[in-house]
């Protein structure tokens, strides 16, 4: 049964159908995302750090790095130890922030399909990796003119496109560790100390076992994450050398991530 309504003239009248809201596109979520990152203090000064440290890692390439290593790989080598370290803290954060800053509830409430903001998080994630490591390989690269042009040494481009696309991945890969973690835990502090255990503590251990056990020598390859996307820095990739990656990547990287992503859309948002 439907309810009329009498308009000024006393005429009976329909009401009107109420209009059903658009969906937010995907871009709007992206660039609410984008926001999110650069928002806070912390994640302003986890993006400003980047190229501070990229800065700081070629001046001391610059000062301290004899002229035969006044190349542009040896200042890849500088910048990427420390994008190894803040990426993955960037790609926590842009999760976890939801939960330590209670922003959750409204996130998803005005975006009640998790998976899409999920995705937003994830894409943004890997711009900004993506987009640092091309700052920093311009911030190496001025570096290496100035160092050659107060050194004499002739200036030395053996970074090769295919090199730094590799070391682009390794980061990537490492940003998407991050990515697991805050997923899997959602919490701050217990995701980035759980990325120290993963990125410090199992590599001592797995090799340890490899030093000490003939059976897990060859298998280390096969279980070791860290171990096989360091690799990727040295430019020395075989097709087993993928098939390690894809494999450890399977265990470490992609189950982890459907369990957390099971987890997350199917806990309750408080």
């Amino acid at each position: 049964m439907s309810t009329l309504t009498v308009n000024d003239a006393g005429t009976a009248v329909a009401p009107r159908p109420r209009r059903k809201p658009d969906p937010i596109p995907t871009s709007r979520i992206v660039k609410v995302e984008f926001r999110k990152m650069f928002d806070t203090r912390a994640g302003f000064w986890l993006m400003a750090s980047i190229g501070i440290l990229a800065v700081l890692a070629t001046v001391a390439v610059i000062a301290f790095a004899p002229d035969e290593a006044q190349t542009l790989d040896t200042y890849a080598t500088a910048f990427g130890f420390p994008m190894a370290v803040i990426l993955p803290m960037v790609a926590i954060l842009s999760v976890t922030s939801e939960w330590s800053q209670r922003s959750g509830l409204t996130t998803f409430t005005q975006v009640p399909h998790r998976g899409r903001v999920i995705a937003a998080k994830a894409f943004c994630a890997v711009v900004v990796g993506v987009v640092s490591m091309l700052v920093a390989l311009g911030i190496g690269s001025l570096g290496n003119l100035v160092g050659t042009a107060i050194s004499g040494a002739p200036t030395t481009w053996d970074l090769g496109a295919s090199a730094f696309a590799n070391i682009v991945l390794a980061q990537v890969l490492g940003m998407m560790v991050g990515f697991m973690l805050g997923v899997l835990i959602r919490n701050s502090a217990g995701a980035i100390v759980a990325y120290f255990v993963y990125s410090l503590l199992l590599p001592t251990v797995f090799g340890m076992l490899a030093a000490f056990q003939d059976w897990f020598r060859d298998l280390q390859p096969w279980v070791d994450f860290n171990y096989s996307s360091t690799r990727l820095y040295d430019n020395t990739m075989t097709g087993e050398n993928w098939a390690q990656l894809g494999v450890a990547g399977l265990i470490w990287l992609v189950v982890p991530l459907v369990v957390g992503l099971v987890m997350l859309l199917r806990s309750e948002v408080k």
